[in-house]
């Protein structure tokens, strides 16, 4: 157990490599109950947040939701969240334990009058369970990607959404933080491996998902990130102004995602070498090889450009790949082109 964002966390309850294997081939479970669950509602909610956040919030009907950033004058990533749309005048955003304070703090200064915010984190559990196998075991029915529903699963009302951080499908399951125990119990007992933190970084990273803090902070911008995606130009929201002109520039450096090439294991904060720094690194256990991201010059960040990395005064080489490095249905081969 270690502590993380005011809360004791697991790392691991028998063994990392183990629970990592186990979400990639059958299912896992991750009591994740420490994320930001912040409640928005009010006739201008949509309006208020279309404002604010980077995705378009006119694609989210209700009953779906969507990745998006909050960003600030700069561009720069405050946080990376998901806003669930629940009707007309709702939503639901969940948000990175360690910035809830300063997510609440951003959007209340900037939402319009009469839309309200209630912070419910500390009444809300969450248990994201996540697998090729991980809806099988709770014998639930295949939903889209980004869907969600209320539902009540093993005799626990909550809200099921199909959404995860570890590249597997699965779901994350909201539900009161009194019946948290209850839903977890049945979780494992349906067949799923209680997982910790560090299988949740080694999946994550394997997926290529950025972590913030890391690999996307207030001082870098979502078109280095390779976040564009999340990014709606062509509409107003906080530091749009700069994000398109990052974008008709062209990116100094952006964030890649690289296998190492010879025996080593990349660390945040290792510099590559003559330009660049590691962003999240690890020892992959699906390839049994150092794996990572890190922002490099622009004209290093295609596939298969060969990188050399700073491992404690060790200089090894390392390949830029194409996102994701791995998952359970994206195999990874050491050979160009080929998947």
């Amino acid at each position: 157990m270690v502590p993380f964002a005011g809360y004791g966390m697991p790392v691991l309850y028998e063994s990392l490599i183990a629970e990592h294997k186990a979400v990639r081939t059958d299912s896992g479970a991750f009591d994740v109950s420490h994320m930001g669950v912040l409640e928005i509602d009010g006739l201008d909610a949509h309006r208020a947040l279309q404002r604010l956040l980077s995705n378009d919030l006119d694609r989210a009907r209700p009953g779906t939701a969507l990745y998006t950033l909050l960003t600030n004058e700069s561009g720069g990533i405050v946080d990376d969240l998901i806003v669930y749309r629940r009707g007309e005048t709702s939503y639901l955003l969940v948000v990175n334990a360690s910035n809830r304070e300063t997510d609440v703090a951003w959007l209340s200064e900037r939402l319009l009058a009469g839309v309200r915010l209630c912070d419910v984190s500390e009444e809300r559990a969450i248990v994201a369970v996540q697998g090729p196998r991980a809806l099988e075991r709770l014998g639930l029915a295949p939903a889209d990607s980004f869907t969600f529903a209320e539902i009540e699963l093993f005799g626990v009302p909550c809200l099921c959404a199909r959404t995860g951080y570890t590249g597997e499908p699965g779901c994350e399951l909201i539900c009161a933080v009194e019946r948290a125990t209850e839903l977890w119990d049945a979780v494992l007992a349906a067949g799923a491996v209680p997982c910790g933190l560090g299988a949740r970084d080694t999946l994550r990273l394997e997926a290529c998902l950025p972590l913030h803090g890391q690999d996307i902070t207030s001082e870098t911008d979502p078109i280095s990130a390779g976040l564009g995606w999340a990014c709606v130009l062509e509409k107003e929201f906080t530091g749009v102004e700069r994000l398109r002109e990052i974008k008709a520039e062209g990116p100094a450096l952006r964030l890649a995602a690289f296998v190492m090439d010879e025996p080593g294991i990349p660390r945040q904060g290792m510099p590559i070498v003559p330009e660049g720094r590691v962003t999240s690194g690890t020892h992959s256990p699906m390839l049994d090889k150092g794996i990572g991201m890190g922002y490099v010059p622009a004209r290093k960040s295609e596939p298969w450009s060969m990188l050399t990395i700073d491992v404690r005064g060790r200089p090894l080489w390392a390949k830029v790949v194409t996102k994701p490095i791995v998952t359970s249905s994206r195999k990874y081969t050491d050979r160009q082109g080929e998947w």
